[in-house]
């Protein structure tokens, strides 16, 4: 096997915030697959071929990223943000172990700025206390345990990163978890909102939770509901290093 598989995280959108590291994996790269607005991420240039596929087709990307890997090309699959946050390096894991005969090929994942960390910067330091990210799509999940999970998380009173809030395919999801929030006695706590974040049309709105609406979301936002001592100081939000 003469070729190598890197997995990388282009970060939240912004070329400014796409690591080094990952910079100079994609300039020597044969190969570069992932879903479509990922791809259209990476320039064009003579050597390099460009495999944009369907967001829901990750399983299969990770195949053929091996099998690429295995004929000698030098491979990177790309995702936004971080690719091991809900993203392409499970899926390519998931799929090594289905195949056992790539298991030689020499793999690296490379980390990437995730939306959670961006959009928290954005806002101050919401995270500075313990937290956790949920990803709200049902598709890979029933949503009883997205439910269950939401329940636990504010009962522990973690501030809380919510992924792919809404899309056009289930615009009733954030609803329904606003809703869990709001019955668990999170109703005060506030809330970010950050959209499209380190892009031209970014968006940061910060409200309460009893405030916040399902139509304040899509699938370019990051919501992050804060823990019940996260405050304001100024314009800014954070979470206060002790817990009380």
């Amino acid at each position: 096997m003469r070729g190598s598989l890197t997995i990388a995280g282009l970060g939240p959108g912004s070329d400014a915030l796409v690591t080094p590291e990952v910079t100079a994996a994609l300039g020597s790269a044969t190969d570069i697959l992932g879903y479509a607005p990922y791809v259209a991420r990476v320039p064009r240039r003579a050597g390099l071929t460009l495999h944009p596929s369907d967001n829901r087709e990750e399983l299969q990307r990770a195949r053929e990223a091996l099998r690429l890997a295995a004929e000698g090309g030098q491979v990177v699959v790309v995702s936004s943000g971080d690719p091991g946050v809900f993203a392409m390096a499970s899926a390519v894991f998931e799929a090594l172990e289905q195949a056992p005969h790539y298991q030689a090929l020499p793999i690296r994942v490379l980390p990437g700025i995730t939306a959670m960390l961006a959009a928290a910067a954005r806002a101050g330091a919401p995270l500075g206390h313990d937290f956790c990210a949920i990803n709200l799509s049902d598709n890979l999940k029933p949503w009883a345990v997205i439910e269950k999970r939401l329940r636990l998380a504010a009962e522990a009173d973690f501030a809380i990163a919510m992924y792919n809030p809404r899309s056009a395919s289930r615009p009733e999801g954030f609803g329904r978890a606003l809703a869990v929030l709001k019955d668990a006695g999170c109703g005060e706590r506030l809330v970010i909102f950050a959209r499209a974040v380190s892009a031209a049309d970014e968006k940061i709105e910060i409200v309460t939770l009893n405030e916040a609406t399902p139509e304040m979301a899509d699938m370019r936002t990051l919501v992050i509901v804060g823990n019940s001592q996260t405050r304001r100081v100024g314009r800014w939000i954070y979470a206060p290093r002790r817990a009380e």
